[in-house]
């Protein structure tokens, strides 16, 4: 493969039991976590959605499925650069990324700063290379009642 390949990604968990709330690598107190598998972080998750697109290689179902032990409380920066071993194993590094993430509580714009350098050690891109912006439902459906989370996000890989 040659030449710039872009991915998108989506993922949406339901909240509920005990906090905290972790997103993008960083843990966020919150009185809810999410319901998953691994450690349910629907920022990477989505983030690794755009990558594995990018490369027309699947998602990560396929790569990591919730029906395997091994992944249960997994963590999701782990699984990240299992991602990224795969993106360089086939000749691609990661130009740029950008995720929007979709929830009523709590306020994350204070985070994000975070997100972007524990996202960085792993992506190896720049901070200044990864967009990450936060916002509510207004309030409508299951996000705006509170009830889940989820993140849209794009990859833009080129070769290296």
């Amino acid at each position: 493969m040659s030449g710039n390949r872009i991915g998108i990604g989506y993922d949406v968990h339901r909240l509920g039991g005990e906090g905290p709330l972790r997103l993008g690598g960083v843990e966020i107190a919150h009185d809810r976590g999410v319901i998953a598998h691994s450690d349910g972080d629907v920022l990477i998750h989505a983030l690794m959605d755009a990558l594995l697109g990018a490369m027309a290689a699947g998602d990560i179902g396929q790569h990591f499925p919730d029906s395997d032990p091994a992944y249960a409380g997994a963590s999701s920066l782990h699984l990240l650069a299992q991602v990224m071993g795969l993106v360089q194993s086939r000749g691609f590094r990661v130009v740029n990324v950008d995720a929007t993430i979709v929830c009523e509580a709590p306020r994350l714009a204070p985070h994000l700063p975070a997100m972007r350098q524990a996202l960085d050690a792993v992506l190896a891109c720049g901070v200044d290379a990864i967009g990450l912006k936060a916002t509510t439902n207004e309030g409508l459906g299951a996000i705006g009642r509170g009830e889940s989370i989820a993140v849209h996000a794009v990859a833009l890989l080129a070769s290296s």
